[in-house]
């Protein structure tokens, strides 16, 4: 999909301080951050929606929540940190993405993401 935000930002066309970067998956802070810590795992293969996720994605959601668990340990935040996928009417970018959250009051932060 050209027009991606989320592609565009994952293969390198719109510069972006990556926090995480290999073949399949880029990581980089979120710009309207809900946590001290805001940062979102995409794929960089194009997946609109949850529900277009299919079979053979499994290994590749599974490897988004391995690369979210590693950089929560970098950022000191491994014991207080929330992750969240959003679908249907909550998902604002139509691009897959977990949401890696973490520091001080993730109590209320969840609803807003």
């Amino acid at each position: 999909m050209d027009k991606c935000l989320f592609c565009q930002i994952a293969n390198g066309e719109i510069p972006t301080k990556l926090e995480y970067d290999d073949s399949e998956i880029a990581a980089f802070s979120s710009i309207d951050p809900k946590a001290k810590v805001h940062l979102l795992i995409v794929p960089k293969k194009h997946i609109q929606t949850l529900e277009d996720i299919k079979d053979e994605d499994s290994n590749l959601i599974g490897q988004m929540i391995i690369v979210a668990k590693n950089l929560a340990k970098n950022k000191g935040i491994q014991n207080e940190y929330k992750l969240a996928f959003n679908g249907g009417r909550y998902q604002q970018v139509k691009h897959i993405h977990l949401h890696l959250l973490g520091g001080d009051n993730l109590d209320l932060v969840i609803e807003n993401i």
